[in-house]
């Protein structure tokens, strides 16, 4: 009986409490006063039966419950504007917030040229990046998209591999590249020490044994800069180390292993049209990188 007393106006309410955070904003977005905003959204709830926010000082945000339905009130959201808009004769526009979690590296140096050209494209869409080593709750919704180094384990995401990385050893171009299998006196740039067994890190530490390793950060681009700044030598993902001015290839006779990169999306998600159309501009754009 819930779906027959179920209004789409206060389903559309909730996305524009969820989207934006405050009845404040989400007032101006869909055009209604805050005090019809929090009555309608309290009828929602008693309809539903459920609790769908948290209400604290810095605004709304979204219960286990909240959560759990709002990728079917963004499809809701797509059904009505594909409906609308058949009946108008007129294109698909896409609308509405697509949040991403990538690696620094990774979103900045790849993901977001990309992006900006997908934005140009479809300028009702707003994007999200999160670049943080922690990993983002797909099925919470703590992120839309994601993008990592290792598949995906979670229950229901769809997940494919987006494409391979590969990664050399990087020197600023005035310093004496170090002997294969040596290293004595040179200085090494690498992960921190909660990163030691990654591929890369075993890889250099076998090439050059000598060598001192004497800065770390679990940041690449850190890495980067401070590998331009002459403190070293690193390991770093070619798309990064080939950007970065002043850096050039040092052949040690065996390149280090490279990564390849997953995407994966909540499978509730697969029909909004947004992140299709996102996925298939990221897809064709990293292709034959």
């Amino acid at each position: 009986m819930i779906g027959q007393n179920l209004d789409w106006n206060d389903v559309r309410i909730f996305l524009a409490i969820a989207h934006s955070g405050t009845l404040a904003a989400a007032a101006k977005l869909v055009g209604q006063t805050q005090p019809t905003m929090g009555r309608r959204l309290r009828a929602l709830e008693e309809t539903l039966g459920h609790v769908l926010f948290q209400r604290t000082s810095d605004g709304f945000i979204l219960t286990d419950e909240g959560a759990a339905v709002l990728s079917y009130a963004e499809r809701m959201e797509e059904e009505v504007l594909g409906f609308t808009r058949a009946l108008a004769g007129k294109d698909a526009h896409l609308t509405g917030l697509l949040r991403v979690s990538s690696s620094d590296w990774f979103g900045i140096h790849v993901l977001t040229p990309v992006f900006a050209q997908f934005l140009t494209r479809h300028r009702g869409v707003s994007l999200e990046l999160v670049t943080d080593s922690r990993r983002y709750n797909l099925a919470r919704r703590e992120a839309d998209l994601a993008f990592r180094i290792t598949p995906f384990d979670e229950p229901d995401v769809i997940q494919r591999k987006l494409m391979h990385v590969d990664y050399a050893l990087y020197g600023r171009f005035d310093l004496v590249p170090p002997h294969p299998g040596d290293g004595e006196g040179q200085t090494l740039i690498s992960m921190d020490s909660a990163f030691g067994t990654l591929p890369d890190v075993v890889w250099v530490k076998r090439m050059l044994p000598k060598a001192k390793i004497v800065f770390g950060s679990n940041n690449r681009g850190a890495q980067a800069r401070m590998c331009a700044e002459g403190g070293g030598f690193a390991v770093l993902p070619c798309p990064l180390g080939d950007t970065t001015s002043g850096l050039q290839r040092i052949d040690l006779g065996e390149a280090p292993p490279g990564r390849d990169v997953w995407l994966g999306y909540h499978r509730d998600l697969r029909r909004v049209a947004r992140l299709r159309a996102l996925l298939d501009a990221t897809i064709e754009a990293l292709a034959n990188i």
